[in-house]
């Protein structure tokens, strides 16, 4: 009998407090080979939850497990298998993108060869190729983002957790950005990334979960968050009562639904 593989991440009951509570008792599973959207109002938790799971910041309360993996108990093994990227593209300005690949490739213990074959795949498939001996000093924003994220897969992580990726930048960077996380998620690996592009996340996630106030409130696929958001509506009266149909549309009738119903919306209401 072969037993199920365990989730790409599972998190039960994480807390995060800062001047106010930021993850308020966050639920999230998600399986191995998703590519999963995680979309939010600003201040909503997506990218404090994210931190978390990357080990970046400790959370007060809860569980993180990263395909079974205990990311609190054991930090190292977890990010053995992650790969974090975050919306501003942090990178050593005074080495070239190869050099950056292979300072990265080793601090991974990525093998000599295996580091270079893979770095020549991805400043290929970036368009990157013909600026790997140049200084990233004067690199574009979009270029930038483009080194940081090969330097995110040189170790072939399984969990991709990527925060805004495509934030400022141009048509065509973006898209080889997505033409790259889509063949990741094709070889299996795991993506999760926010983003208020609402149409990427229409276009390339297979589920999409919606938080807020640092709880997640819907959850499924595209579809399914249509049905949620026409249940919702079905108390509304006049123009507004149709079925949504964009992402948008199911995105601003499920937020707004929750602060309406919310203990705090309805404490500041009375």
């Amino acid at each position: 009998m072969t037993l199920p593989s365990p989730p790409a991440l599972r998190i039960r009951n994480l807390h995060k407090r800062f001047d106010r509570p930021a993850v308020d008792g966050l639920e999230l599973t998600i399986a191995a080979g998703e590519f999963y959207a995680l979309l939010g109002p600003n201040g909503a938790g997506k990218t404090t939850s994210l931190r978390m799971v990357a080990g970046l910041l400790v959370p007060d309360a809860g569980s993180i497990e990263v395909y079974g993996i205990d990311a609190l108990a054991d930090p190292l093994a977890a990010r053995q298998v992650t790969a974090w990227l975050p919306d501003e593209p942090m990178i050593y300005d005074k080495l070239t993108p190869l050099e950056y690949l292979e300072f990265v490739a080793g601090l991974w213990g990525v093998p000599a060869g295996e580091a270079a074959r893979e770095a020549d795949v991805l400043l290929r498939g970036l368009d990157l190729w013909h600026a790997r001996d140049s200084r990233c000093e004067g690199f574009s924003r979009g270029m930038r983002q483009k080194v940081a994220l090969a330097g995110a897969l040189i170790h072939n992580p399984s969990l991709l957790i990527l925060d805004e990726p495509l934030t400022g930048l141009d048509t065509a960077v973006a898209r080889q950005v997505k033409d790259i996380l889509t063949a990741r998620a094709a070889a299996g690996a795991t993506i999760i990334l926010t983003t208020h592009i609402l149409e990427v996340a229409e276009r390339l996630a297979t589920r999409i979960g919606i938080i807020q106030a640092g709880r997640l409130i819907a959850e499924g696929s595209l579809q399914e968050l249509r049905e949620a958001a026409a249940q919702h509506r079905l108390g509304v009266p006049g123009p507004g009562a149709g079925r949504p149909e964009t992402l948008e549309d199911v995105f601003l009738d499920l937020v707004s639904g929750s602060r309406t119903e919310s203990p705090a919306a309805r404490a500041d209401a009375a």
